[in-house]
């Protein structure tokens, strides 16, 4: 029994060295129908890494021929399906500049686009490739109105957008779990300065309320009562636009705090005219 096995197990080995042989052989060959053939015959077996070896090999030879486009494509297009989105959208962006009038050109145009948002971070890493790739989709969304692949460049550019706005409210939120509430406030609030309609908009007014509550909380007597001011100003920011919020029973125990020191803390007639005549 062990022997039948060892031997099938060779015999899948020899195939498999064969295959390889014959496959670098007709890899190295100029034989353009052959290399032809069995790169689509790679591509339709979903072998796509292999396939763009063999499209990326005729390339030089279908140069200035007629199926350079549809090789040129299809070598695109096989490092798309292995997942090699680097190396495909090199592939695709050469393509719509060599060939702007090809029948695969809008898809390739689409599927570059697909490559940069693939190749896009989290929120928490470097940006760069995201603002890149929402360049490249406002782009196509501008120039090919009638495209149907529209409905898809809109939901990639809002998930792209989401991921700026979230990155720009978590960076500013990062004041608040350390603790430095003056930086946190200033910080929120210049969030909606830059972006009113961050779609984070009702959680920053949330922190922002509870940034200028803790940072009046912790000051010193003398400056509590105009700090408290301050949070009363960002309490009603948030429930005159979000009446509803699920921290409302949260922010009005605050705002009655608040409210009660504001008012025992109130200035006296004759304290007011010292400061006068200071």
């Amino acid at each position: 029994m062990r022997l039948k096995t060892l031997f099938i197990s060779l015999l899948a080995l020899l195939a498999l060295v064969s295959c390889k042989t014959e496959f670098t052989a007709l890899l190295e060959s100029n034989d353009i129908p052959a290399k032809y053939a069995k790169a689509f015959e790679l591509y339709e077996a979903k072998k796509y890494a292999r396939a763009a070896e063999m499209f990326e090999s005729l390339t030089v030879l279908t140069s200035g021929l007629p199926q350079d486009d549809t090789v040129q494509f299809y070598w695109g297009l096989s490092n798309y399906k292995y997942g090699d989105y680097l190396t495909a959208e090199g592939n695709l962006e050469r393509f719509v500049d060599v060939y702007p009038l090809s029948p695969f050109t809008e898809q390739a145009k689409f599927l570059r686009l697909d490559c940069l948002y693939r190749s896009t971070y989290r929120y928490e890493l470097d940006q760069q490739p995201t603002y890149k790739a929402m360049t490249a989709i406002s782009q196509f969304i501008l120039e090919n109105k009638g495209s149907e692949y529209i409905p898809r460049c809109r939901e990639m550019l809002d998930d792209l957008k989401d991921r700026l706005e979230l990155k720009a409210y978590k960076g500013a939120w990062l004041y608040y779990h350390m603790e430095d509430y003056l930086a946190a406030h200033y910080a929120l609030k210049n969030v909606l300065k830059e972006n009113a309609d961050n779609r984070y908009r009702e959680e920053i007014l949330y922190f922002t309320a509870m940034s200028s509550y803790k940072y009046a909380l912790n000051s010193v007597p003398a400056k509590q009562r105009e700090r408290y001011m301050t949070f009363v100003d960002d309490y009603f920011n948030i429930i005159s636009e979000y009446p509803e919020n699920v921290h409302r029973k949260e922010l009005d125990g605050l705002y009655a705090k608040a409210q009660k020191y504001i008012s025992k803390s109130q200035p006296t007639e004759n304290e007011d005219n010292n400061k006068t005549n200071l």
